[in-house]
């Protein structure tokens, strides 16, 4: 089969096609285990299974171009569908004291991640992506900033594996705190869109506690995924400010092309012209798109590199987690 793919595939591809093999292999194997699992994100066991397979020694060399091409077009891809599940009415329904909290704890747990960060001696491009990968949108959010910042294998594995860790922690311990708190199903699911990491986490988390909490949360959470486009535009005027492009000689855009698309599709499916089977199959594609830039981000990660760091980083992710729980849930009681 390969031979008869490489006949007929154009000349350019024939040489990524063992790898694009591959990630779509590890793709399908990441959704049946979520299939299995549901508690088991497809994105965070994508990247867990191109990181075993890399480490193990099981990754052939050919598969090296078509998986490094498969970090970037895919990944570029499945963030703009990303758009696709937000809905700007609902989003501005909330009321601007509601965002305005949502917007200032994002931008000051951001901040002061970055911050700590650099106190604890972590290179800036992990910090940052650990920083947005808690602020935001979890691992969808570190793939998305890491195209502007630039950072390697190993930074983009430890930061979706904090996320995942941290988020996973707060799944039944938020619910559990807003009992003990005497929080109002609104205020608890608020509560819990704008402080858990994975989209996934927060249904977890919201779902829990009922379906009034349910829908305030998700809001809430695609209100935090709304904001990683200005988040990348900052960013992107920071590295240019500090010279420190991703590549050599390299200065990246202002605004990236998949932002403007990532916009463009939240404007497309806040606009109830598309069909539900349409959104679903366009979140689908999300899906398998984000799982297969990750697996490849998983197989350029080197494990031995990434524990020598882990301390520090298991630091910073407790602190900034804890950090973007208290700020939003001081912010929002004060706004209800």
């Amino acid at each position: 089969m390969p031979g008869v793919l490489g006949r007929l595939a154009p000349r350019p591809l024939v040489p990524l096609l063992p790898g694009l093999g591959t990630a779509a292999a590890g793709v399908a194997a990441a959704m049946a285990v979520h299939a299995l699992l549901p508690a088991a994100g497809a994105l965070i066991v994508a990247l867990l299974l191109g990181a075993v397979l890399a480490n193990t020694g099981l990754l052939p060399q050919a598969a090296r171009p078509g998986l490094k091409a498969a970090t970037r077009t895919p990944m570029r891809a499945g963030i703009v569908l990303l758009g696709l599940s937000l809905s700007l009415p609902d989003v501005l329904a909330l009321g601007w004291p509601v965002l305005l909290v949502v917007a200032g704890t994002l931008a000051a747990t951001f901040a002061a991640t970055a911050a700590l960060g650099r106190a604890l001696g972590i290179g800036p491009r992990r910090r940052l992506l650990i920083a947005a990968g808690v602020s935001v949108c979890g691992a969808s959010a570190v793939a998305a900033v890491n195209d502007t910042v630039g950072g390697d294998d190993d930074d983009v594995a430890a930061a979706v594996a904090l996320v995942t860790v941290y988020g996973t922690v707060a799944v039944p311990l938020l619910p559990a705190l807003a009992g003990l708190l005497g929080l109002g199903p609104d205020l608890t699911g608020m509560w819990i869109g704008a402080s858990v990491h994975e989209v996934g986490q927060v249904v977890a988390a919201a779902g829990a506690v009922g379906s009034a909490a349910l829908a305030a949360a998700v809001i809430v959470k695609l209100t935090r995924v709304v904001l990683l486009a200005p988040l990348i535009v900052a960013l992107g005027l920071w590295t240019r400010t500090r010279g420190e492009a991703p590549a050599p000689g390299r200065r990246p855009p202002l605004v990236p092309l998949f932002v403007v698309g990532f916009l463009a599709a939240a404007a497309l499916g806040g606009s109830g012209l598309l069909p539900a089977p349409l959104l679903e199959a366009g979140a689908f594609l999300q899906t398998v798109l984000l799982s297969a830039g990750l697996f490849a981000m998983g197989t350029g990660v080197h494990l031995p590199t990434l524990a020598r760091t882990g301390g520090r980083a298991l630091l910073l992710g407790a602190a900034a987690s804890a950090f973007i729980s208290a700020a939003t849930l001081a912010g929002l009681a004060a706004a209800a």
